[in-house]
């Protein structure tokens, strides 16, 4: 196959790229200036408008992920307009370009999040859930909707819900790593708020998975079969590392902190099943947490 990534840079796109071009596919970078063009990039710029569109004809899947990071820096309102213009209009923007080519990609695999359900306590989420409240749902509500061109030229689209990414090299994890080697880490708020994980493994492989199956399209939840709550995440961290967890993060301190990033990114209760990514026959590499860290800390 062809296929075109946008946010290759970013925690999923660096991971997928080396195990896409090893399985012998084309893999081809979809950047934005001032970098040189060649034969393995696109040059593009959804804030102006700009991209070197007779480069896209021919491909046979996309894999859009790319996003301003939501996890750095406070959320003001400029972060927040950041955050939802880098997915929504990026989104719009490609998936109009790409409707619009004559020889159109088979598949477009765009990124989403659980965030889409919003903070639901204990509440089984499948695909079929409706959307939560709160500003990271209703930015993935639009995100996701800003695909619509590219389905009705009739490409095949995924929205890729991904849930807490495990990575040693970014996202949580590598957050949490200094103060819990330290052994100064615990849990945050009640702790029993649930944590809809997956490792970076199965992420790269639920990709790959999907970019073969051209008839399935709609939202899949990209999560292990086996949530757990923050209290037993921390618990299973700290045993891998082999250090104490007895320091808390209070809610009223994790607000103080960060704002509204605090409620939406580190006291929400998500509990999310991977129902169509099991029924299409997906064999996860990693479900128990404490094993999945254990390979990815190489413990």
């Amino acid at each position: 196959m062809k296929i075109l990534i946008t946010g290759s840079h970013g925690l999923v796109g660096s991971a997928l790229i080396p195990v896409v071009a090893n399985a012998g596919h084309t893999v081809i970078r979809m950047i934005r200036p001032p970098m040189k063009p060649d034969e393995k990039k696109i040059l593009w710029n959804p804030q102006t408008g700009f991209v070197e569109k007779e480069k896209l004809e021919g491909f046979d899947a996309i894999v859009h992920l790319a996003g301003e990071n939501i996890s750095t820096g406070r959320w003001t309102a400029e972060k927040k307009a950041r955050i939802r213009d880098s997915r929504v209009k990026g989104t719009r923007f490609l998936a109009e370009i790409i409707a619009g080519l004559k020889a159109k990609p088979k598949i477009l695999a765009s990124a989403s999040a659980i965030g889409f359900y919003g903070s639901r306590g204990t509440e089984v989420m499948s695909e079929k859930k409706s959307p939560g409240s709160g500003f990271l749902a209703e930015t993935c509500v639009q995100w996701e909707a800003a695909t619509e061109p590219a389905s009705q030229a009739g490409i095949n689209v995924f929205h890729l819900r991904f849930g807490i990414i495990l990575s040693p090299k970014g996202g949580a994890l590598a957050k949490m790593l200094p103060p819990f080697k330290l052994g100064v880490g615990g849990k945050i708020g009640s702790g029993f708020q649930y944590m809809s994980w997956i490792s970076i493994t199965d992420v790269v492989s639920a990709v790959m998975h999907f970019l073969k199956r051209k008839e399935l399209n709609g939202p899949v939840n990209i999560v292990s079969q086996q949530p757990v709550t923050n209290l037993e995440f921390i618990k299973a961290l700290g045993k891998v590392l082999s250090r104490p967890t007895f320091f808390p993060l209070p809610a009223f301190a994790a607000r103080f902190a960060l704002g509204e990033m605090a409620d939406e990114l580190l006291l929400s209760s998500t509990r999310v099943e991977p129902s169509r990514l099991k029924a299409s026959g997906y064999a996860f590499q990693h479900n128990n947490i404490e094993k999945a860290l254990q390979s990815m800390l190489k413990k």
